[in-house]
């Protein structure tokens, strides 16, 4: 399997007035094509941080990034990253929004609407796409900002807790949906989370980490069949699983 994202001993601190702040003590980690690959651990630990660093927004202090196997690989290259926020312009329509991306990098334009037109009921947007972000539910939102985000057409998605905000039943609705998508484009996924059962439904793997300066403190494969069913959280293979993760996380 080619590897997407590679890091290897990336370490990184912070100047903060003055102060320094450790944020990752040495993480390594790597997402293989096609994957979906969850990172989960304690709130400020630096999850964040790593996706800015494999963004190319952020420096790190020392260590290896690698993307797609190739050391000049440039992050627009292969990476679209859907930040927590939908960050949805609101004087644009629904398909203006969706095809930001597209316009941005001076694709045809007719070719972008088009191709949104046709991948709008498989979001579930069909009939909004006129509509604009304030008209619609936050998981509607969360839709669009996906759509955005797989039309940029990118071999790896960058999602950073896309449905942190929603409600449990939302929640669990958009976890399936997500894995639909994934399914019919076959990208890879790296996935930031707080959800312990979030992780394990969604994920091929899962790596674990401890508080800041962050380390992977537990890289689980998840051996669970696909495609996935809801009642399977309940399942003693799922609950094993979920008891290793809150081990790792519990230990503090």
């Amino acid at each position: 399997m080619a590897v997407k994202i590679m890091l290897e001993n990336v370490i990184k601190t912070f100047i903060i007035d003055g102060e320094t702040l450790p944020t990752l003590g040495g993480v390594s980690l790597q997402v293989g094509a096609g994957e979906f690959v969850s990172l989960i651990g304690p709130s400020g630990c630096g999850k964040s941080t790593i996706f800015n660093i494999v963004c190319g927004l952020v420096r790190p202090d020392s260590g290896k990034v690698v993307l797609d196997g190739q050391p000049g690989k440039t992050p627009a290259e292969i990476i679209s990253y859907m930040p927590q926020k939908d960050l949805l312009l609101p004087w644009r329509t629904i398909l203006r929004n969706v095809i930001l991306a597209r316009e941005i990098q001076g694709d045809n334009l007719a070719k972008a609407i088009a191709e949104a037109r046709q991948l709008l009921p498989l979001f579930g947007l069909q009939g909004f796409e006129n509509s604009y972000p304030a008209e619609l539910s936050g998981g509607m939102r969360q839709r669009v900002a996906l759509m955005r985000t797989v039309l940029a057409r990118r071999e790896v998605l960058l999602l950073d807790e896309p449905f942190g905000a929603l409600d449990a039943i939302t929640r669990v609705n958009m976890q399936q949906w997500l894995l639909e998508v994934w399914h019919k484009f076959g990208y890879a996924v790296f996935f930031i989370t707080h959800d312990v059962e979030e992780a394990l439904f969604l994920s091929d793997r899962v790596y674990v980490l401890s508080p800041r300066p962050a380390r992977v403190r537990l890289h689980l494969e998840v051996d669970l069949p696909r495609p996935r069913y809801r009642k399977m959280v309940t399942e003693e293979r799922f609950l094993k699983l979920k008891n290793q993760v809150m081990d790792a996380l519990e230990m503090v």
